[in-house]
């Protein structure tokens, strides 16, 4: 007989979203145990024997985890849906039927790396502070700055009244009106590397994220995606 689980945590193992996101889904009324509403966090049930559904859709166990690396183009938004119509990072996901969620967000102008999985406790470990997961980006800034500015931001400057952690920063290229800067940190706050640049006055005209840990894009196409194996997903965490 299967052991009673917490349906927030149930919800996650099922692939539907990562254990935060399933708490709210389940505040929002969206989930239904034997056909009735459920909102409270502590309702326990049991797999197989209890109903779940979810928007009216019945959960069940999957026993396929996956874990896909995606190279995000521009323009495409990184929800389940979206009320606006735009396009959606797993409409670029073909050939996988299973519901898979992204971890983690990209926004809209922001291109490259983008982990989607069917597995919640593994997202909900990508994204805990906790881990300080490093992520890397190649910003194109427009100017030069100044060496002594990078090392504002490497060291951690101000922004909406909270200190930034620690950054790791190095120039890669310069053009006649702009510079590509490697940035490496591990924080995750709304559109954090455009806010760092512009605080010092050179605003992001593109932006890459290039890595996850030691998890690279390398030569993956923009668009395109490959399943990662556990050796892959080692280097997450390196």
């Amino acid at each position: 007989m299967n052991e009673p689980v917490r349906l927030q945590k149930y919800l996650s193992q099922c692939g539907i979203a990562s254990r935060r996101k399933a708490e709210e889904l389940i505040r929002l009324g969206r989930v239904k145990v034997d056909g009735l509403v459920v909102t409270e966090m502590g309702r326990k049930i049991v797999p197989g024997e209890n109903v779940v559904l979810c928007d009216g859709r019945a959960i069940a166990s999957q026993t396929r985890m996956l874990y896909i690396l995606l190279n995000k183009p521009k323009g495409y938004v990184t929800t389940l849906d979206d009320p606006q119509g735009r396009p959606i990072v797993t409409s670029l996901i073909r050939e996988i039927h299973e519901r898979i969620f992204p971890v983690g967000r990209l926004d809209l102008d922001t291109e490259g790396a983008l982990i989607l999985t069917n597995d919640g406790e593994f997202a909900q470990s990508i994204q805990h502070p906790s881990r300080e997961i490093t992520k890397t980006y190649e910003a194109l800034v427009a100017g030069h700055p100044h060496q002594t500015k990078l090392d504002q931001l490497a060291k951690g400057i101000m922004l909406e009244e909270k200190l930034t952690a620690p950054a790791k920063l190095a120039v890669l290229k310069k053009s006649r009106h702009a510079t590509l800067v490697e940035i490496i940190i591990h924080e995750g706050r709304k559109r954090q590397v455009r806010k760092m640049f512009e605080a010092i006055g050179h605003p992001v005209l593109r932006l890459t994220r290039t890595a996850y840990g030691k998890l690279r894009l390398h030569k993956l196409p923009t668009g395109k995606y490959r399943i990662l194996n556990n050796e892959d997903l080692e280097k997450i965490f390196l």
